[in-house]
């Protein structure tokens, strides 16, 4: 039996994504708090952006679970059969799924400018910054090419971290 097909749902990395589904629940739907921008033409002009950035936000996920395939899991454990990909926007960046969800997340905060939309966006990408670092300890040992791949490709924002 391989390794990882013993370990538990938990072993896998289930918190991360219990957590991640409570920050994207707090965004969505939890308390705003106060607004950040007061202007009426600026906020709509920021809700316009947020709107167009929110479709590109879903674009990029779509495509990076297209180009994921039967690889695609929300635990950061990679599957048994998992294989390493390299290609279509994993070219860009290392884990596009996580700054889709980001950029979406970034797309809210300009439709709805709170304060704790703001720490729960940023709380978003401190968890996808763990979540990754775990997850890329466990494709490490399973790819030693993804040493390389690491050195070469951005982890969750093009060309920037």
């Amino acid at each position: 039996m391989h390794e990882s097909t013993a370990k538990s749902i938990f072993e896998r990395g289930a918190w991360y994504v219990v957590i991640q589904g409570i920050l994207i629940g707090l965004i969505l739907f939890g308390p705003r708090g106060s607004y950040l921008v007061n202007s009426e033409p600026l906020t709509t002009t920021l809700q316009s952006c947020g709107i167009a950035i929110g479709l590109l936000a879903f674009l990029i996920m779509a495509i990076a679970v297209i180009n994921l395939g039967k690889n695609l899991t929300p635990l950061p454990c990679p599957k048994d059969d998992a294989e390493l990909i390299q290609t279509g926007l994993y070219r860009h960046v290392r884990h596009p799924i996580y700054f889709g969800v980001l950029l979406a997340a970034c797309a809210w905060l300009l439709i709805f400018p709170g304060i704790y939309v703001l720490a729960y966006s940023i709380s978003l990408f401190v968890l996808f910054d763990i979540k990754a670092k775990r997850e890329e300890v466990w494709l490490v040992e399973r790819f030693p090419a993804y040493r390389d791949y690491q050195s070469r490709v951005k982890k969750l924002i093009p060309g920037i971290y």
